[in-house]
């Protein structure tokens, strides 16, 4: 009886074994991203990274690929879709040819300010706008990294009305958006991957290009590139997202730990890009770069009508549920 006993106990030990060790088994997620290993953005992914790692016991790790290291903005949201990569801290114009309403925060001079943008990304309407995409893509859309406002940049003149932008070829992302609003302004815009942009200003294929000083800085365009304009024309979030694939295969509690990592460190992201993105202007001018201050209201009219003709693409409902939030804040 009593070796019965033993035998019996020992098996139960190895049962439970064997469960721990299911349950202990991790999941490997690959996440790329298009911007450069010091740029804030890799900085907080890996962030991210180590602290779902340390919240999960090590049952999750995330490997982080920078500077597009593993393809495209536009390939890694394809292969997100695909379920061939796990997840991304993607660009909003691309994560747009995707699902257009992801580009509404991009409407130009949607925003006043950081305060604004941070009250509409980090509250309900946000999370709204994200459950919303997630429900009809094959992704999970876990939180919004930062951005920023964006300038143009040229090897011209200095850009202060959109009368100065006429003739110039200037690279956009691949966004219908942005494209739409630099033919308002006269320029001649077209689309290219990020990751060819600086050969692309070096050769002069193009004439200048727009971002925020964040990735002006830290992709070194200010080597090719000799104007700043500060025309803060329209702001850009990048989705942090996760495919279905890769979020159907961890339970509901990694699940909670992904999707609270991904708020908490899209926070700390935000706030971080905007100090830096605003640091970051004295640095191009400390290299060379001639900085100038654009007549916003001269830019804010001229691309007035793009409202109307992106309303039918995002949707007029979402266009004046934003609106009427941030008239509300600005009470």
């Amino acid at each position: 009886m009593r070796k019965k006993i033993i035998v019996f106990s020992l098996s139960m030990i190895l049962v439970l074994l064997f469960v721990s060790s299911s349950l202990a088994q991790d999941f490997v997620f690959n996440l790329g991203h298009g911007s450069a290993v010091d740029n804030p953005r890799n900085i907080v992914a890996q962030q991210y990274a180590d602290w779902v790692n340390q919240e999960t016991d090590g049952r999750v790790q995330i490997n982080i690929h920078p500077a597009e290291s593993i393809g495209s903005d536009r390939e890694m949201m394809e292969s997100i879709s695909m379920g061939t990569l796990d997840m991304s801290v993607n660009s909003q114009g691309t994560m747009a040819v995707f699902d257009e309403r992801m580009g509404v925060f991009g409407l130009p001079f949607l925003f006043k300010d950081f305060e604004e943008v941070e009250a509409i990304l980090g509250g309900p309407l946000g999370e709204k706008i994200a459950e919303m995409v997630s429900k009809d893509n094959p992704f999970e859309v876990l939180g919004y990294f930062d951005n920023g406002f964006r300038f143009i940049t040229n090897s011209v003149r200095p850009i202060n009305v959109p009368d100065d932008l006429k003739g110039l070829k200037i690279r956009t992302p691949e966004d219908n958006l942005t494209i739409a609003i630099f033919e308002a302004l006269g320029a001649s815009p077209s689309p290219l991957a990020f990751g060819e942009l600086y050969l692309a200003l070096s050769q002069g294929v193009f004439d200048g290009q727009e971002n925020p000083p964040v990735n002006i800085y830290y992709n070194r365009f200010y080597e090719v590139q000799d104007y700043v304009s500060k025309t803060g024309h329209k702001y850009e979030m990048c989705p942090l997202i996760i495919s279905d694939a890769a979020w159907n295969k961890v339970p509901s509690d990694i699940q909670e730990i992904l999707k609270e990592g991904a708020k908490k460190f899209s926070k700390i992201h935000r706030e971080m890009n905007n100090d830096v993105n605003n640091e970051l202007v004295d640095k191009l001018a400390e290299e060379g770069m001639e900085i100038n201050e654009a007549d916003k209201e001269k830019f804010q009219q001229a691309t007035v009508g793009i409202y109307d003709q992106f309303k039918d693409v995002f949707g007029e409902e979402l266009i004046n549920e934003i609106q009427t939030e941030l008239e509300n804040l600005r009470k």
